[in-house]
């Protein structure tokens, strides 16, 4: 049986009422999306909810938290002073855990490693009645669709891949910890009325084509700002081609083109998966409801009157797909990637070859790799460079161990890691190459950016499927087209795999750790003096006078991450101690002065210093400061530590020409003024040592904000600077965050 199986019920039994009002209300057939946001809003409204302009309230059904952003977010909790999580919400292990030397010796180190947080973790959980995943049992996307994501459903979860969801047809939406705060506190979470992209899949796939495909080419078309307050939804008959875990795949990367979420109708394939997983009731109640789990049928014979952009692909002329390096939405067939590497002087020779993460570690995954494995080995092959696997979770590492699955992948020389992120999130500790070291690796991982999986800008990260890594693992050469070429003189076959295990799954029976049923004697202790736990300060109201004549801390250049503004990797240790970790503030933005990183300087001195340095001195002074930035500042993973950084630090508003979603509601959440340019060619204007002025109390619901500019040779500028802020999220501010006003009771 499905954990918190009444809570499903009762979505179900109110789903046929909500829709049917819905429809009433828009006037229109529906699809997929406007279903589920509708009948889980707070209040389902009498006139129709504007896409990319209203601001609505929802209820999501449950709440998921990986334990790097978890620690923020439960001290954030604590602070609020309310007894119990409100909705059922859960805390997976899976970020913390080095990946070196393999499973068993990584994880053990990282039970010593981490043991204060670990700690930390579940003893809040105990506390607050939260399901805890203990270090080992797995990601916690592949730990989620096993257990928890069901069709129709909504969920929430602190981290941008909490998406992945959306292969069993749940609206699941990455977020920073205090939404997820909001939520565990029983209220209303806010979002702007997604814009809707439809993507229509005809065909089936064939040869060496996986799911992963379709999202890496779709990068290509979108970019990674393409999705950027939109939902994609899914539909035609190719949809058929996937399994449900093919189907999370392409959901789960919806979050490298900036989607607020990707979503599939409910179908056998689902279902099959739901009942492999011990959850045929999920199913059952899942068919009863099935005409509402999927778009009306209106909607796809006229797409283009329902959704806001359509996208054609056609999956029987599908070539595999190669994105990178450096990022995600950079997308080539195979056929032309080949070339590309000669052509634009990409290492040729491969390190490295990752499969799994959260993104491809199903069952089906590993049981298409080990079946290319086993006839590589019959022919004496190995691959030519190094190859690691990382399973998804404890459930299908153990059934791939009985399946003989994991036998054939070492068999050409793989090495099993943990059950964990890994060198997906920069947990990587790698010794084949030095900082500096020109080299490529290929993943079927999700993002790529500079250095995110080993630190080392100079590493040429490519994104594919796990067929494609293992394909290029076994040549070592990433310009042979090991689909039409052979390997070292053996042609490779395509694989079929297994879509699930015939003998089903075996359940990890250690991994789970339910909550206290009463947790108010539970006690969380914080060492004083540890450099992983800090409780937390709340942040001050906003006093005018801060405001003005604030230095630019810093101008940065081009593509800004929030792996740029607060790295992972060897930062992780620090993910519940802010000032610690606000020493890594922006050390990865470019400095477009001086076309450097972690390279600022200081006005008051004339010196150059590492960022976190100089925002130190300034708040040491008392002085303000802001932050100028380019397109889609705040790109990539949920970590609401790139919000809070900057407001720890003094740092009263991100001017920018766009955001993206998480990071940009993140910044709201913490107090900060999340801002951008009217003009983008205002950036321009902006110097090293400008002094600039925003007069706060003009600070208004749809109204643009000055932003008075005092350059150092006596001239000045004044710019407009828009925002997107309504009142509530005024309101945020004004209480000097969110967190303040929920712990007033307000």
């Amino acid at each position: 049986m499905a954990f918190d199986i009444e809570m499903i019920r009762k979505v179900y039994s109110q789903l046929a009422e909500r829709v049917e009002k819905a429809r009433a209300v828009v006037g229109r057939p529906l699809t997929l999306t406007e279903k589920i946001l509708y009948a889980h809003m707070c209040e389902i409204p009498s006139t129709a909810h504007t896409r990319g302009a209203s601001y609505v309230d929802f209820n999501p059904d449950r709440v998921a938290m990986q334990d790097a952003t978890a620690q923020m977010a439960l001290l954030q909790f604590m602070s609020a002073g309310i007894p119990k999580v409100a909705v059922p919400s859960t805390v997976h292990c899976d970020h913390l855990i080095r990946a070196e030397r393999g499973a068993k010796e990584d994880l053990a180190n990282s039970l010593v490693e981490n043991d204060e947080v670990f700690t930390f973790l579940g003893s809040v959980s105990q506390k607050y009645g939260i399901g805890f995943w203990k270090p080992g049992a797995g990601i916690i996307h592949q730990v989620v669709l096993e257990n928890y994501a069901f069709p129709g459903g909504m969920m929430i979860g602190t981290d941008s891949h909490t998406v992945n969801a959306g292969g069993l047809g749940m609206i699941a939406i990455g977020v920073g910890g205090a939404d997820a705060v909001d939520v565990m506190a029983g209220l209303p979470w806010e979002l702007k009325m997604p814009k809707l992209i439809g993507v229509k899949l005809t065909g089936k796939m064939n040869g060496w084509t996986s799911a992963k495909d379709v999202i890496l080419k779709l990068a290509g078309i979108l970019t990674v700002k393409g999705g950027t307050g939109a939902i994609v939804e899914y539909f035609g008959d190719g949809c058929a081609s996937f399994s449900a875990t093919g189907k999370g795949t392409i959901c789960n990367m919806g979050a490298e083109i900036g989607a607020t979420t990707s979503i599939f109708p409910f179908d056998e394939s689902m279902a099959r998966y739901l009942e492999s997983t011990d959850r045929a009731d999920v199913a059952e109640l899942a068919r009863g409801v099935a005409a509402y789990l999927r778009a009306d049928d209106k909607v796809a014979s006229a797409p283009a009157d329902y959704y806001d952009q359509v996208i054609h692909i056609d999956l029987d002329t599908l070539e595999p797909h190669i994105n990178g390096p450096f990022t995600p939405d950079k997308a080539l067939p195979i056929s032309e990637f080949v070339k590309a590497v000669e052509t634009n002087g990409y290492p040729k020779e491969l390190r490295v070859g990752l499969i799994g993460s959260c993104t491809n570690s199903s069952y089906e995954d590993m049981s298409r790799v080990a079946e290319i494995a086993e006839y590589a080995a019959s022919k004496g092959l190995k691959t030519a460079s190094e190859f690691t696997i990382t399973p998804g979770s404890e459930q299908v590492r153990a059934t791939i161990e009985r399946d003989g699955i994991l036998a054939k992948l070492e068999s050409v020389g793989g090495t099993v890691l943990a059950n964990a992120c890994g060198p997906c999130i920069g947990q990587w500790k790698r010794h084949d190459v030095q900082k500096g070291d020109r080299n490529s690796i290929i993943t079927s991982f999700n993002r790529n950016f500079t250095s995110r999986n080993d630190g080392n800008p100079e590493t040429h990260a490519f994104v594919a499927s796990p067929e494609t890594v293992i394909g290029f693992a076994l040549t070592g050469d990433l310009t042979v087209d090991f689909t039409k070429e052979a390997v070292h003189g053996v042609m490779l076959n395509p694989p079929v795999g297994l879509e699930l295990p015939n003998g089903g799954f075996v359940p990890d029976a250690d991994g789970f750790v339910a909550p206290a049923e009463d947790g108010s004697g539970v006690n969380v202790v914080i060492a004083p003096d540890s450099n992983r736990l800090q409780k937390l300060e709340a942040f001050k109201a906003p006093r005018a006078e801060e405001y003005n004549d604030m230095p630019v801390l810093i101008k940065v250049k081009g593509k800004c991450t929030t792996d740029h503004i607060s790295m992972a990797g060897p930062w992780l240790r620090f993910r519940g101690h802010l000032d610690n970790i606000s020493n890594n503030m922006l050390i990865g933005a470019i400095n477009y002065v001086n076309d450097t990183a972690n390279s600022v300087k200081n006005t008051f001195t004339g010196e150059y210093n590492e960022v976190p340095a100089v925002a130190r001195d300034y708040k040491a002074r008392g002085i303000s400061w802001v932050a100028v930035g380019e397109e889609n500042y705040g790109e990539g993973s949920s970590r609401e530590h790139a919000a809070m950084e900057p407001r720890f630090l003094g740092g009263k508003a991100i001017i920018v020409k766009s955001f993206a979603r998480i990071h940009e509601t993140n910044l709201k959440k913490q107090g900060m003024l999340p801002l951008t340019f009217v003009d983008t060619n205002d950036y321009d204007k902006i110097r090293e040592d400008d002094r600039v002025s925003i007069d706060i109390n003009t600070l208004a619901v749809g109204a643009n904000i000055t932003l008075s500019i005092k350059h150092a040779d006596g001239t000045s500028d004044a710019i407009e600077l828009k925002h997107t802020m309504n009142e509530q999220q005024i309101g945020w501010f004004k209480a000097g965050s969110a967190l303040n006003l929920i712990a007033a009771g307000k």
